[in-house]
């Protein structure tokens, strides 16, 4: 083989290594998910956000829920049948509020039981997620997030208080208009977060753990311990399957030039003393 033969074969191969690895991948999901199904009984639903950065210019890009997220979870549970449960992963820093609620609204009608898995975080529209869940799975480190809305990157309970303590004369027609949309949005939210609980936590409860969300006694990137989170009174515990982290695994984040943190893979036991 002479050389340029041989630069076109390195090329053909440099061209098809990446769909195979991708090609892989993808098999070693279904399988697990496959595995995950039969083990439970149940349909598994995935919602992964990674940051992905462009090879070119490296500007990173950050994914975030949105309406073709709430599309294709519909659409995944429009295909479970009622009596079957569904266990759904999420790993999200947030994202539309519309788009969120579509996907909560339809799991909690779902009739069979949904459990929400959270191996690292699940921030913000995340967690709008998971309060329509029958009970949430955390990691003993993962955290999930207020929901208190955000109006203009402002938080709508600061634009509240602004308009409450400041003089009328002293406030621009601007701040007004956004304090005005702050408190609606702050009664809708609230609204659709007590209406995700009270079937499950009762009235008073649905009502004690909505104000806590809602109402801006966080701010709004705040992470939410699993201790807190149970204090709250919500139905979460903390041991996560194995499988659950396998999963996370096979929706590795976009390869950086240089990784961040290093480890070699393979579990650490105490050495037997003798």
């Amino acid at each position: 083989m002479g050389l340029l033969e041989l630069i076109w074969v390195l090329l053909i191969l440099s061209g098809l290594l990446p769909a195979l690895k991708k090609k892989r991948l993808e098999i070693s999901r279904r399988q697990l998910i496959t595995r995950i199904e039969q083990e439970h009984g149940s349909r598994v639903i995935i919602l992964i956000h990674r940051q992905e950065t462009m090879s070119l210019f490296g500007v990173p890009l950050y994914r975030y829920i949105d309406i073709n997220d709430s599309e294709e979870v519909i659409r995944a549970i429009h295909l479970t049948a009622p009596e079957v449960p569904i266990d759904l992963i999420l790993h999200t820093p947030g994202g539309l509020v519309l788009a969120a609620l579509q996907i909560a609204r339809a799991i909690k009608k779902h009739p069979g039981k949904v459990t929400v898995y959270v191996p690292h975080y699940a921030m913000s529209g995340g967690t709008l997620i998971a309060l329509a869940a029958d009970e949430i799975v955390m990691d003993e480190h993962a955290v999930l997030g207020p929901v208190d809305p955000q109006i203009e990157n402002l938080p709508a309970a600061s634009l509240r208080k602004l308009v409450r303590e400041k003089p009328v004369s002293e406030i621009s027609d601007r701040a007004m208009i956004l304090a005005d949309v702050a408190a609606k949005a702050i009664h809708q939210v609230r609204q659709a977060v007590f209406n995700l609980l009270v079937d499950n936590y009762g009235e008073e409860k649905a009502d004690r753990i909505s104000n806590l969300l809602v109402e801006g006694y966080w701010t709004h990137d705040y992470p939410l311990t699993f201790e807190e989170i149970k204090a709250m009174g919500l139905r979460v515990r903390n041991n996560l399957p194995h499988s659950i982290y396998k999963l996370m695994r096979l929706f590795p984040q976009p390869v950086r030039q240089q990784p961040s943190v290093t480890y070699l893979p393979e579990r650490r036991e105490k050495p037997d003393s003798h």
